[in-house]
């Protein structure tokens, strides 16, 4: 597996874009291909902007990099929504926001405990 076992949020965010990727795959079965590729660039930019802020050049870069997956996060998550109550779509499986909603308590909680130990030092 590419997402290391021992960093939760790399796992959850690579878990992430896989459940995302199969989804997109459903939408593009019913030709629904512009909303699909909002979803999948968002949803796979999570786990890349995660990727880059565990090879930050300060703790200000990697906070800054954790809030752009939180960003994505929330995109992400209005993308799904949009899905879910539009008529003619397919629904997202209630894993994925699972998962999402896991991926952005992991997010917060870095980004309120990395601003703290820079606050104290």
């Amino acid at each position: 597996m590419l997402a290391p076992a021992d960093n939760p949020v790399l796992r959850l965010t690579f878990e992430l874009s896989l459940q995302v990727m199969a989804f997109v795959e459903e939408m593009e079965k019913v030709r629904r291909f512009v909303l699909a590729q909002q979803v999948l660039r968002s949803a796979t930019s999570i786990g890349a902007s995660m990727r880059e802020a565990q090879h930050a050049e300060s703790r200000a870069d990697f906070i800054h990099k954790c809030k752009i997956a939180a960003k994505e996060a929330e995109e992400t998550d209005y993308w799904l929504q949009l899905c879910r109550h539009a008529p003619n779509y397919p629904t997202p499986a209630a894993e994925i926001f699972d998962t999402l909603q896991q991926v952005r308590r992991l997010l917060a909680r870095i980004i309120t405990s990395s601003k703290a130990n820079a606050n104290s030092t």
